[in-house]
């Protein structure tokens, strides 16, 4: 049975951090990719992906959109890390004002200072960046489950919980150890060190004023009740549940 770590890569939530650790690990059996995310879910994509690459154990992509992959023999890690929506924000702001890319975020980031930036995303039709983004990708990933945007997504926290890892940035330390725990009885040379890898600043009182904190606390009240689900639901899984659950299958 193939066993395949899968990170999705949120943006600034420590995706780098997570990267570093996986490369060092598996090198070139780490395996890092986007895909088009236009029809909202390109899971067959990332399933073509990850059987047309036998020998890799980690894949890495910001941009999977729709349930997790079902593959014959192989079973799927999910990984991924939460954050405080306001910090994200703040933190993708500075990250796209240095940034050396055409995108849309990069060149609002240069035009703008950080109230500029999110009035100027949230009055985009469609774009999350700035609204409830980890509560959308979240709930892309159970498109079929029955409820709200932010229902499907909490059942995507417990899909991830049972099969793989979550954490929060905050507590990387945490999640990383949590990933060990699942990942040493297949590879018993895996280790790792808290890192901190493409941070872009970490003062967002410097950045987010009280008036702007209180716009996208109103703008972002789903992603901060999924927030709270996520860190209840984690605190409620017995110790050593996951591994347990984990090692039946190997």
């Amino acid at each position: 049975m193939r066993h395949i770590i899968l990170h999705n890569h949120l943006f600034k939530n420590a995706g780098t951090s997570v990267e570093h650790i996986l490369q060092q690990n598996f090198q070139d059996r780490w395996l890092s990719r986007e895909f088009p995310m236009a029809g909202q879910d390109n899971t067959d994509l990332v399933a073509q992906w990850i059987t047309d690459n036998p020998r890799a154990v980690a894949f890495s992509s910001h941009t999977m959109i729709g349930p997790l992959p079902k593959i014959d023999d192989a079973v799927i890690i999910p990984l991924m890390l939460l954050r405080d929506p306001i910090d994200r924000i703040a933190s993708a702001y500075r990250f796209e004002r240095i940034q050396q890319a055409d995108t849309q975020g990069a060149r609002l980031a240069k035009a703008h200072g950080f109230a500029g930036y999110v009035h100027a995303r949230l009055s985009v039709k469609g774009d999350r960046q700035c609204r409830n983004f980890q509560t959308s990708r979240l709930a892309a990933l159970t498109p079929d489950a029955q409820g709200s945007e932010l229902e499907r997504a909490c059942i995507a926290i417990q899909q991830i919980i049972h099969q793989g890892v979550l954490g929060f940035v905050p507590e990387f330390d945490r999640a990383m150890r949590r990933l060990n725990a699942l990942v040493v009885p297949l590879h018993p040379s895996f280790r790792w060190q808290s890192v901190t890898a493409n941070a872009a600043g970490r003062n967002t009182s410097e950045t987010v004023s009280p008036d702007m904190r209180q716009l996208l606390q109103e703008a972002n009240q789903d992603d901060l009740s999924l927030l709270r689900f996520a860190k209840r639901s984690l605190c409620q899984t017995p110790s050593g549940m996951l591994a347990d659950h984990f090692a039946g299958m190997v």
